[in-house]
């Protein structure tokens, strides 16, 4: 069934209403509510179904402006519940405003399911970004206001104005009490109306690739590697001796180079004996470039949004070093995910390599805590290098079919503290992986001894020299005991100095030892760039039963390096090469619970 789209009432202040223009006389329907207020797009409305679409009347005609989002419809039409659809604005063709920033042509602003039933503006916005649907820009959130409304002031050449509906879900016969606008005077300038004129196509902005991928269109990968930009610059011994260069001198930029090309060149992007247990992160060298022929090949079933973005970039970064790139497309796609993208260009290798089918189950339950399967698997396919590889891919997919996410873990333990369901959703995704419980229900009854909390807790920081990580872990509350290595090589006469480190490491493991007792929250601060390093501590606090959060710290080399050089202590040159170099942060599950810091020095990300 087609259902007209229907007439926005403008706001009491509006200046833009014309006669034959709806005003709302009462606001009843938003005051005291939260609101969300989105820039008001100069577009033609139009609303997507399952099996087609129209412009506001339902029987509108054909018109060559239309044809960008038939082919968007066309893309994402499986997606659409039957009787629902997505209502937005077909920004194709120019009207009175030009854009000439814009993610895609068509932006969602509702969605409508078969009762008529529009979700909550959060739901909504998920909703649309699972379709590779960009939502118009947040201008305001708050409890309504009308002197904040009144007070917003927008770019009158570059802005045709804003629309204000309550943040929770309503009903289609609630509309007219819950949405209302704001539209500027004189908004049509133009003499011809746009559709009796040649249609003048309006100008995407860098992130449009993005959303394209998203919504199913095919990869561009040039147009990928545009829109990320330095993110794709060169992740060699090279660039990373270029940039410490100004430290370093020629001669000794040139050293540094030569010696990490031998290294890198001996080093693999991960190697792992099993799935769910990966091993050193390296790099691969100045070859890591794109690889535009494996992200043209990516196929993911039909999944659309991140998740597909998440696929063609992995696939077209997958030489990239992995803890280079998490903190490197974090500026620009965010860290969570960012290190999403990491993580698969990082485990996918081990889906090429033969492994034992009596515990194939469980490595890949292991893997399904790190990332999405389906999604590994399309990196794995687009990636294979050889017959054989191939195969292996194929083969652990069946396998994959099996295998379902251990769900519902948050309403299972919604009623212990933070910490104690932590510990509990972290058990339970083990004695899953084991084989040992099969769902929710029984997870409660196997993780009974961690429900009162009763056990110490271990923060580790992990993360290069100067990006953060004490300046993190001292702002934590409550912490009990604080063991900092750079701290007892002060206590020695030199925190630079790293002769005695053997030593220095056994006294801070003794101190960690003592330390976890009871109910104490203690902070581990060291770099701990590696499995084999983090494997000591983590000996400790298993024989202690400690909760351990991983504190990874993600900063892009650039800025590291400008850390590096203000820094009271700063870390040599050659030093941060090497460190930065071995790095391999740790992958979600290896830790209870992992949290992502990004430059911003904050929790960007729990896993």
């Amino acid at each position: 069934m087609r259902t007209h789209y229907p007439r926005t009432r403008h706001l009491p202040w509006s200046p833009g209403a014309t006669p034959d223009d709806l005003r709302t006389t009462d606001l009843g329907g938003l005051r005291g509510r939260e609101v969300v207020v989105t820039e008001k797009l100069d577009g033609e409305n139009t609303t997507l179904y399952a099996d087609g679409l129209h412009a506001r009347s339902p029987d509108s005609a054909h018109h060559p402006s239309r044809a960008w989002v038939k082919a968007l419809q066309g893309r994402i039409a499986h997606t659409v519940p039957e009787g629902w659809r997505i209502c937005g604005e077909n920004l194709y063709a120019r009207h009175s405003l030009a854009y000439d920033d814009l993610d895609g042509y068509f932006y969602g602003f509702s969605v409508w399911d078969e009762l008529g039933w529009c979700p909550d503006w959060d739901r909504t916005v998920r909703f649309l970004r699972e379709r590779g649907i960009p939502a118009p820009r947040v201008l305001w959130r708050g409890v309504f206001d009308e002197r904040a409304l009144r007070a917003l002031r927008l770019d009158l050449g570059r802005q045709e104005g804003y629309v204000v509906r309550t943040a929770e879900g309503f009903m289609a016969e609630e509309f007219g009490q819950r949405v209302a606008k704001w539209v500027r005077p004189g908004h049509v300038t133009t003499g011809t109306h746009w559709m009796h004129s040649a249609v003048v196509p309006n100008g995407l902005g860098p992130d449009a690739p993005l959303w394209a991928v998203r919504s199913g269109a095919a990869a561009d990968p040039e147009a990928l590697a545009a829109a990320l930009g330095p993110a794709l610059g060169p992740a060699g011994p090279d660039a990373l001796a270029a940039a410490l260069e100004p430290a370093l001198g020629p001669a000794g930029t040139e050293a540094l180079a030569g010696t990490e090309r031998e290294a890198c060149g001996s080093v693999e992007t991960v190697t792992a004996s099993a799935p769910g247990q990966p091993g050193r992160a390296g790099g691969p060298g100045a070859d890591a470039v794109p690889d535009r022929e494996a992200a043209e090949r990516v196929d993911t079933g039909g999944v659309l949004g991140d998740t597909r973005l998440d696929t063609v970039l992995a696939a077209l970064l997958h030489r990239q070093r992995r803890a280079r790139l998490a903190a490197g497309l974090a500026g620009r796609l965010g860290l969570p995910q960012a290190r999403r993208i990491a993580d698969l260009v990082g485990l996918h290798p081990v889906l090429h390599r033969p492994y034992p089918d009596a515990d194939r189950p469980c490595g890949l339950r292991r893997l399904s805590r790190a990332a999405d399967l389906a999604a590994l698997h399309a990196v794995a396919r687009a990636t294979a290098d050889g017959r054989e590889a191939r195969e292996q891919v194929e083969w652990s997919a069946l396998h994959a079919e099996e295998i379902r996410p251990l769900t519902g873990l948050a309403e299972a333990f919604a009623d212990l503290d933070a910490e104690s369901a932590a510990r509990c959703r972290a058990e339970a995704h083990t004695a899953y992986a084991d084989g040992r419980i099969g769902g929710p229900g029984e997870a409660v009854a196997a993780t009974w001894r961690w429900r009162s909390g009763g056990f110490p807790r271990l923060i580790r920081t992990v993360g290069p020299s100067g990006s953060g990580k004490s300046t993190f872990a001292r702002g934590l509350p409550g912490v009990d005991t604080y063991i900092g290595l750079d701290d007892l090589r002060e206590a020695r006469g030199s925190r630079s100095d790293q002769r005695a480190n053997g030593e220095i490491l056994r006294d801070a493991l003794g101190r960690l030892d003592a330390a976890l007792t009871g109910r104490a929250t203690v902070v581990w601060d060291a770099t701990s760039l590696n499995r084999q390093q983090r494997s000591l501590v983590e000996a400790v606090a298993r024989r202690r039963d400690a909760l351990v959060t991983d504190a990874v710290v993600l900063v892009d080399e650039d800025e590291l390096v400008r850390r590096n050089g203000r820094r009271a202590h700063p870390v040599p040159p050659p030093v941060l090469a090497s460190q930065l170099r071995r790095f391999g942060p740790p992958y979600p599950g290896e830790a209870h619970r992992t949290w992502y810091i990004g430059a911003s020095g904050t929790i960007e990300e729990e896993a």
